[in-house]
């Protein structure tokens, strides 16, 4: 029907995506789209799954290499750990790239490399939740399924006008959101309004007089679209210490550690060191002569903000631990090190 609220949003969003689209490396226009192009599911589920907790500047050289390097989701299955750990290594959130690798090699034993095309069948793949199941089915698969980010959330806020803060009010914009998915384009619809949020409906002076939306959105009608959506406000990260250990063999090779698979920095290569704690004890992996650095590395996590004090020492060849790893020269790569562990290195290499 025509006065229907989903005939009054996604007729004009619809009409506004077909010119504005976005140009991203694993979208397809809705030029294309029309035409019959269909979007490859293990491009969208490699997106997705990047741009969890993370900017589209930030994804887009990483996702174009992930794809060159790894075009199929067998060549991903079939890729080495610590290869795709390293391609990873400065997105964050790395127990993202240890279930990229689980859930890869699940689609290519279990589903002969075909991504499952509803939202139930995606929903039982490792590392897809409720979030990346409905972007997959609907943008790969065209399903009606309701895709709820950052920006989706925004504009349901500001369309009805919710002023519930967040997170609590999460189902209520999902409810929202649910109402107005329509079963024509929906993919590219879910694109739309993602798109929409990003470019139009921001966080900060939403350009309110360009936005299809305009008219029937109740929070410009209000006036309170530059408060929405509100917020429950954060309790205050809290700081802590650790203390880690960069050495350099006569030869030039660098001794690291990987950590384990479970956990924070899972699976990754770093500098040995302490725990992470309010005071965490002095923790020399191996005898050497160490030297504190007058500076300290400082990084926020998720959850916690963290100060990192930075020994240094040249050592032996024969003073290293079997359970370390030493990396030759020409063999080890700083743009691997998670960034924290990075910014140690730079420490270092500055002193």
């Amino acid at each position: 029907m025509r006065d229907s609220p989903e005939f009054i949003v996604s007729t004009p969003l619809l009409e506004w995506y077909d010119r504005h689209a976005r140009d991203m490396p694993w979208r397809v226009s809705p030029a294309d789209r029309a035409v019959g192009v269909r979007p490859d599911p293990y491009r969208v589920w490699l997106s997705e799954v990047m741009l969890q907790q993370t900017t589209v500047a930030a994804v887009r050289d990483y996702f174009l290499r992930f794809t060159t390097r790894w075009p199929t989701v067998h060549a991903l299955a079939a890729a080495p750990d610590e290869q795709v750990m390293g391609e990873w290594a400065g997105l964050g959130y790395y127990a993202r790239a240890r279930n990229l690798l689980k859930c890869a090699r699940a689609v290519a034993q279990d589903h002969d490399g075909q991504f499952p095309d509803t939202y139930d069948a995606l929903l039982k793949l490792p590392g897809i939740g409720p979030y990346t199941a409905a972007a997959i089915s609907a943008i790969a698969f065209d399903q009606p399924e309701t895709v709820l980010d950052g920006n989706v959330e925004r504009v349901m806020a500001r369309f009805y006008d919710i002023h519930d803060p967040l997170p609590g009010s999460k189902p209520l914009l999902k409810e929202k959101a649910e109402a107005l998915t329509p079963t024509t384009r929906p993919g590219d619809y879910a694109q739309a309004v993602m798109d929409l949020g990003a470019t139009i409906c921001t966080p900060k002076s939403p350009a309110c007089g360009i936005c299809p939306l305009r008219d029937p959105c109740q929070a410009r009608i209000a006036g309170t679209q530059a408060d929405l959506p509100r917020k429950t406000p954060k309790r205050p990260k809290p700081t802590r210490y650790g203390h880690v250990y960069i050495a350099r063999k006569a030869d030039g090779a660098m001794v690291l550690e990987r950590r384990p698979d479970k956990g924070l920095l899972g699976g990754m290569l770093g500098w040995p060191g302490s725990e992470w704690n309010d005071a965490p004890a002095e923790s020399a992996p191996f005898p050497a002569d160490w030297a504190i650095l007058p500076a300290e590395v400082r990084h926020t996590f998720t959850h916690f903000h963290l100060i990192l004090r930075v020994w240094a020492a040249d050592i032996e060849d024969n003073n290293v631990p079997e359970h370390l790893t030493v990396l030759d020269k020409h063999s080890f790569k700083p743009s691997d090190l998670p960034t924290v562990m990075r910014k140690a290195y730079d420490l270092w290499r500055e002193r």
